[in-house]
């Protein structure tokens, strides 16, 4: 009988891995609705991110942090530059270099964007869930950071 359970489990375990890919990517895609969508490629979202995040950096920190060939950063922050996302300036430390930022039109707008996805899950946990939903909820996203952080 403990090769049945095991085996019970391990279906059990495979279908909820299975509806949960399914329900995070369908959170995601309507998380992602609730934005003005930019044209920018996953290799550029990437490096925006790490900016956003992490300040300032090099087309070579950032080529390093990305794990991509400095010549291929180079173009992913050329095409930045060109949508007015992010701008260099000389580092202070070293004239050699450029670090490169976030414009302050590039943050108000990714910030209006995050603003925007926050309302609508906003006014979807509240319209959505009672409150013990949202106190399993907010159980739940403390698993799911675990699970992120793996």
């Amino acid at each position: 009988m403990v090769k049945q359970s095991h085996t019970s489990e391990t279906l059990r375990l495979a279908a909820l891995a299975g509806e949960l890919r399914i329900s995070l990517g369908k959170l995601v895609r309507r998380v992602r609705e609730q934005a003005h969508p930019g044209d920018f490629t996953s290799a550029q979202k990437s490096v925006l991110l790490r900016l956003d995040r992490d300040g300032p950096a090099t087309v070579s920190a950032l080529a390093r942090a990305e794990s991509v060939r400095p010549q291929s950063m180079r173009i992913t922050v050329a095409g930045l530059e060109a949508t007015g996302a992010v701008s260099g300036e000389p580092d202070p430390t070293d004239g050699r270099q450029t670090l490169i930022s976030l414009t302050p039109d590039f943050r108000k707008t990714l910030n209006a964007s995050r603003a925007a996805k926050e309302d609508w899950l906003f006014r979807a946990l509240q319209t959505q869930l009672s409150p013990q939903e949202q106190d399993a909820l907010a159980d739940a996203v403390k698993l799911l950071q675990r699970l992120a952080d793996f």
